[in-house]
């Protein structure tokens, strides 16, 4: 039976059939806002029908609302799937935009997530958790670059002989005394334009957002968060951090050299997670570094560290799936809540799909 299993799954649509099955046996219900029975006006449509259609989406890799519409319209088994017995019960394209911008409302994919990884991973215990952000292209207009606040004029040279000048704090430095709620409602969401070196040296623009992801061993989403593209990636790090600490257990965090920082480190170290971050060869000590590296090289000695540090591709991998099978280069949606919503969507199919494939 375990064979039959294993040669099923090879084949591509009988995985995406098994994925989406497991999907809809999700408990929709339980997250959707309750609506009277006696309410006034025309009645709506039931909800959980259209979520499981929008997950039928992102599982299926439909760009467009347009186009689910007319695949859950002319394929009566996943019309049936969905929820729809017959094809006059399957409502408008207009319902659809509704229902959607009512589930970005409710937060309704990042709910379901987390209940998903906290009845599947909550206790088990993570070896590893590599982190990282994403470019996400949107289809609008970035926002306006918005005012500084004038700082209070002072005396120009040296302060005086027992004058303090108070520094304002860092937002990483501030969010080490914050919750999570108000760490994330600091953090930009409008559309800007970001701007990112990628692994070949050269610098990339885009307009949109930025999709910043903790994903555990085996290519499992634990917790994401959509900020605006001009956030730097290490400024979502404590927030991601401690998200992910309050759904699993990870002994080490792995992450790139754009995250080098000592407040990082430090929050890291207090969840009693083992930080192993890539040095910043834009910081102090460089030249030390590389003679330590040179040294270790000709006396054929590789660190731990350095060996732990290569499962960090996980994470994009997970990124390369979820662009190109789970519907992330087909945003076509504007505003933060409509993108996360989208973006989370695809976060939840993805997420089906990798634990179903370290079952068998």
């Amino acid at each position: 039976m375990a064979l039959a299993n294993r040669c099923l799954l090879r084949k591509p649509l009988l995985r995406t059939l098994i994925v989406l099955i497991r999907l809809l046996m999700l408990s929709v219900e339980r997250f959707l806002p309750s609506v009277p029975d006696r309410m006034p006006g025309r009645p709506l449509k039931h909800r959980a029908t259209l979520a499981r259609a929008f997950l039928a989406k992102m599982v299926f890799d439909i760009s467009t609302t347009t186009a689910l519409v007319e695949r859950v319209r002319s394929d009566p088994t996943l019309r049936r799937l969905c929820g729809w017995e017959w094809l006059r019960d399957v409502p408008s394209e207009a319902t659809f935009s509704r229902a959607f911008k009512e589930f970005a409302e409710a937060d309704l994919p990042a709910r379901l997530h987390a209940a998903l990884i906290e009845e599947g991973c909550a206790e088990q215990l993570v070896g590893h958790i590599s982190r990282d952000a994403t470019a996400i292209e949107a289809r609008e207009k970035p926002a306006p670059k918005e005012k500084e606040a004038e700082r209070p004029k002072r005396r120009r040279g040296r302060p005086r002989k027992g004058e303090e000048r108070p520094k304002q704090p860092s937002r990483l430095e501030r969010q080490r005394t914050m919750h999570l709620e108000e760490m994330l409602e600091e953090l930009p969401k409008p559309c800007t334009v970001g701007v990112k070196r990628n692994a070949k040296g050269y610098q990339q623009s885009w307009v949109g957002y930025k999709l910043h992801m903790d994903v555990a061993d085996g290519g499992i989403p634990i917790s994401c968060i959509v900020s605006s593209a001009s956030l730097h990636d290490s400024q979502a790090a404590i927030p991601l951090m401690t998200m992910t600490a309050q759904r699993v257990q990870n002994l080490y965090d792995l992450i790139d050299s754009a995250y080098d920082a000592e407040e990082i480190h430090a929050h890291s170290k207090s969840l009693d997670h083992v930080p192993i971050i890539d040095a910043n060869p834009r910081r102090n000590g460089k030249a030390e570094r590389d003679r330590e590296n040179k040294a270790q090289r000709a006396a054929g000695f590789v660190p731990p560290e350095r060996e732990r540090y290569k499962e960090r591709s996980t994470v994009e991998r997970t990124f390369g799936r979820l662009k190109d099978e789970f519907g992330s280069r087909h945003v076509r949606v504007c505003g933060h809540k409509k993108v996360a919503c989208h973006l989370m969507f695809g976060v939840l199919a993805l997420t089906v799909d990798q634990l179903l494939r370290l079952l068998h």
